[in-house]
C-alpha cells in the first residue's frame, strides 16, 4: 500500500460499478445552447475539448482550429463560451459550442450523449477542464450535487465518464486520441474517504484527483490496447499564468503558450499516435509519487 494511503476499514469501492450506475441513472436530458458554428469542413477532423473558455483550454482550442480541426468547444458559462467561439470564428475557424457543468454526472453524461449523437465520428478528446486548489487557506470543502468532493468530481469522474461514453465515436474516427491534462502535483487517494471528510485541504483534494486521473490514463490505455485509440496524459507546464493559478494566490512561473505546445504535441504531433499509456512530465521533474500511478493495485482501484 503506498505511503500516505490510509488503511480502509471498509471494502474499497469499485469506481467502475459506481460509474455504471451513473451512466444508467435517469434524469431530464440536458439541453445545450444552440450550436454556434460554421459548417463543418468536409473531411475535417473533429476535436472535443473541455474547459475551453479561458486559459490553457481556450488557447488550445484556438490552436486546434488553426490546424483545420472542427472544434467542439465545451464551457460552463453561456456568455464566456460564446465569446470563446466568437474568437475562433473571427479567425476563420470551425467551432461548435456545448454547455455542461462537469461537476454534475448527469450533465456530463448528457454532454457525451449529445456530442455522440451529433458527431458519431470524433478524432480527439482533450479532458482539460479542472478545478484548482482554490484560495488560501484552501479549507473550503464543497460537495457536488452527486455527493462527491468537488475536485474529485470535475477533475476525475467527469473525464472518466466522458472518455468511456465517447469510445464508440472515437473508435469510428480511429486513429484517435485521448489527452488528459493532469499535473505533476499528485497525492495518493484514501479510498475509504473519497469525500475527504477528514483532513481536508483544497490542495490535497486537487493532488488526489490528478493522481486518480493519471492512474486511469494508464489503465484505460491498457483496456483500449487492441484499438487505434491512444490514451495519454501530461503535466503541461508549472504554474501557468491562468485564472486557476491566480485564484490560488500563487505567482505564475510559466506561460500559457508553453502549456499549449505540450498539449498540442500529444494532440496532433506524431508522438501522440505512436505512444499510449504514457505521461509527459517533461516540463517538470517527475516525482516518485507519479510512478505509483502505474501500480496495478492503484490502477485497478480507480476503474
Amino acid at each position: 500500500m503506498p505511503a500516505g494511503v490510509a488503511a480502509a476499514s471498509a471494502p474499497i469501492p469499485n469506481i467502475n460499478i459506481m460509474l455504471r450506475r451513473f451512466i444508467s441513472a435517469t434524469g431530464a436530458r440536458y439541453k445545450a445552447r444552440p450550436p454556434k458554428q460554421r459548417k463543418v469542413m468536409e473531411n475535417s477532423r473533429i476535436a472535443l475539448i473541455t474547459g475551453a473558455t479561458s486559459g490553457l483550454g481556450q488557447a488550445v482550442a484556438c490552436a486546434l482550429a488553426e490546424q483545420g480541426m472542427h472544434v467542439l468547444l465545451h464551457g460552463r458559462d453561456r456568455e464566456r463560451t460564446a465569446n470563446a467561439a466568437d474568437q475562433i470564428q473571427a479567425s476563420g475557424g470551425s467551432v461548435q459550442t456545448y454547455l455542461a457543468d462537469l461537476s454534475s454526472l448527469r450533465e456530463t453524461r448528457d454532454l457525451a450523449e449529445q456530442v455522440s449523437a451529433e458527431h458519431p465520428v470524433i478524432h480527439l478528446l482533450i479532458n482539460n477542464a479542472g478545478i484548482g486548489p482554490g484560495r488560501p487557506p484552501y479549507r473550503k470543502r464543497i460537495l457536488s450535487a452527486d455527493g462527491y468532493e468537488l475536485r474529485f468530481a470535475v477533475n476525475y469522474l467527469a473525464p472518466v465518464l466522458l472518455a468511456r461514453k465517447l469510445v464508440p465515436a472515437l473508435n469510428t474516427g480511429a486513429p484517435a486520441r485521448i489527452v488528459n491534462v493532469a499535473s505533476a502535483g499528485q497525492a495518493p487517494i484514501d479510498f475509504a474517504d473519497l469525500r475527504m471528510d477528514h483532513h481536508y485541504t483544497g490542495t490535497r483534494a486537487y493532488y488526489r484527483s490528478k493522481f486518480a486521473l493519471v492512474a486511469f490514463t494508464f489503465d484505460f490505455a491498457a483496456q483500449l490496447s487492441d484499438t487505434a485509440i491512444t490514451v495519454n496524459c501530461l503535466h503541461p507546464a508549472s504554474l501557468m499564468n491562468t485564472r486557476m493559478v491566480r485564484q490560488a494566490w500563487i505567482p505564475p512561473v510559466s506561460s500559457v503558450s508553453t502549456g499549449v505546445k505540450a498539449v498540442m504535441n500529444l494532440a496532433v504531433e506524431p508522438v501522440g499516435a505512436a505512444v499510449t499509456g504514457a505521461t509527459s512530465m517533461a516540463v517538470a521533474k517527475p516525482r516518485r509519487i507519479a510512478r505509483r500511478t502505474t501500480l496495478p493495485s492503484n490502477r485497478g482501484c480507480v476503474r
